[in-house]
């Protein structure tokens, strides 16, 4: 029997997955690491942290399978998008990492847009200048950190710099690249327009590769830290989302995926770079080779139900939370939430907008507030769905992961909001699993990404939109969509009362 492994470096934990060739997971581990906030806004980590969390995590997964160190073929990656990491000449980071959900850049995106162009941006990189993006990071350390800057020649994103300790070579994959505001995403390669503009030499950025590309084998010291064999053959991996896709089978057109978590992401399958979406939404190069996705992001999905229970519910679980949440209908007695409790991204990048409660009367209950939230945070979802569908893509099968995947009165909400069939998996381990197909495929087990699906990505419910359902929740889904114009001058006004 042979194996692969996905590693899959979050932002607060790394975990690992052994994968045999029937796609049955074997035994999976994790390791946890700190995250800092020295200043308001700032979100940093330590490079070596994920390293140590990365090897510890495959030393706990060999041991506990007890499987032969030379029957695991290949190991990938699934890494959180756009984080910094800057190299010296010696090839170590000169500080911290900066993290994609820091906000300290934004008058670097400003600098971007006028050296750039916004034109340049929408056409090359296809996405608008971001805080959370990579090269904004770059320009604060450069304006702000100059003696640290002066020792960089160049950077890596995380689960890259994971896979350079672990093989001495230096890569980047297209569907991380994408992320960092640096990728000529069509041709698929550094734009040297954009480097030129911002004054950064065409060395600063590492070589790209193919997500399911080779890059070498792990280091004698590496190999024996893990328990794993030096000759076991390491491939690039992709960002989380991309690999996310994958481990969902979002591997076609007219396939969706709806992701639930702390933040919520609409990513859609592209084949061709040929749909503009101007800025609208997020577009990126696929894992898989020569395709592309768009995604709209929710910042506060998940999180805001979590922020709901942990104010109103503290030390209730989740199951306790939402009891009785079904006999609820539709629009929960006229109540309705905005999810922006940290801003909003998609189609409002707006880092000051704050989230509503609106229509609130002596006749709700914390249920009808409960079930609220949750419809915000799916409307919220659903205008990167209704994007989606003004540029002409079809969007009628939507495969659901995440935390809103484990409640089947939220996956029926999905398809009555969404209109569409909402498909759960059987086997979720989202883009974990991604990567391990990515070593899968590497390793020469299928002959396509889509054949390793067709085994590895099992479906199981799947929730059909009711019709009266979905004419109730078209009618609230304009009146949310009016609720950001009508709040925007409101939460400005009460920016300065803000601690």
């Amino acid at each position: 029997m042979s194996y692969v492994i996905g590693i899959d470096l979050g932002t607060s934990a790394v975990k690992a997955l052994l994968l045999d060739r029937s796609g049955t997971v074997a035994a999976e581990a994790s390791r946890d690491y700190p995250l800092y906030h020295e200043h308001s806004g700032w979100s940093e980590q330590t490079p070596d942290d994920w390293v140590e969390g990365t090897i510890g995590a495959l030393r706990e997964l060999v041991e506990q399978s007890g499987v032969p160190a030379d029957a695991i073929e290949g190991i990938s990656f699934s890494g959180q998008m756009h984080g910094l990491v800057l190299l010296n000449a010696a090839g170590d980071p000169v500080r911290k990492a900066i993290l994609w959900n820091d906000t300290r850049t934004t008058a670097e995106c400003r600098e971007i847009e006028a050296l750039v162009g916004q034109e340049l941006l929408l056409t090359v990189t296809r996405n608008p200048a971001l805080e959370g993006f990579t090269l904004p990071k770059i320009l604060w350390v450069r304006k702000h950190e100059p003696e640290v800057f002066a020792q960089a020649v160049s950077f890596l994103l995380p689960k890259d710099y994971v896979r350079y300790r672990l093989t001495g070579a230096l890569h980047m994959d297209y569907s991380d690249a994408a992320g960092t505001l640096l990728l000529d995403v069509a041709n698929k390669c550094w734009s040297g327009e954009v480097l030129e503009a911002v004054g950064l030499p065409a060395s600063f950025a590492p070589a790209l590769v193919e997500s399911h590309a080779l890059t070498g084998t792990l280091l004698p010291d590496q190999a024996a830290a893990s328990g794993l064999s030096e000759s076991t053959k390491v491939f690039a991996g992709g960002a989380d989302n991309a690999c996310g896709a994958i481990g969902s089978g979002i591997l076609q057109e007219g396939l969706t995926m709806c992701s639930i978590g702390t933040s919520g992401v609409i990513l859609s399958f592209e084949q061709g770079s040929g749909n503009d979406f101007r800025g609208k939404v997020h577009f990126f190069n696929h894992g898989k080779e020569n395709a592309f996705y768009a995604m709209g992001v929710t910042l506060a999905a998940g999180y805001s139900l979590s922020w709901f229970k942990n104010t109103f519910a503290k030390g209730e679980s989740f199951d306790e939370l939402l009891a009785g949440i079904g006999d609820v209908k539709p629009g929960a007695n006229g109540l309705l939430f905005t999810p922006y409790l940290v801003g909003e991204r998609t189609p409002h990048a707006d880092s000051v907008i704050r989230g509503s409660f609106i229509g609130i009367d002596g006749s709700h209950e914390r249920i009808h507030f409960a079930r609220a939230v949750m419809e915000g945070i799916t409307f919220s979802l659903n205008e990167s769905v209704d994007l989606f569908r003004q540029a002409g893509k079809t969007v009628d099968t939507i495969i659901s992961i995440g935390g809103g995947a484990q409640n089947p009165i939220w996956l029926q909400m999905q398809a009555d909001i969404f209109g569409a069939d909402v498909v759960s998996l059987e086997n979720e381990q989202g883009p974990g699993l991604g990567a391990a197909m990515l070593a899968a495929y590497g390793c020469g087990w299928f002959q396509s990404l889509e054949a390793c699906a067709e085994l590895f990505v099992k479906r199981a419910a799947v929730y059909h939109p009711d019709p009266a359902a979905v004419s109730a929740y078209a009618g609230l889904f304009r009146v949310y969509q009016d609720v950001y114009a009508q709040t925007k001058a409101l939460n400005a006004g009460l920016q300065p009362y803000r601690n």
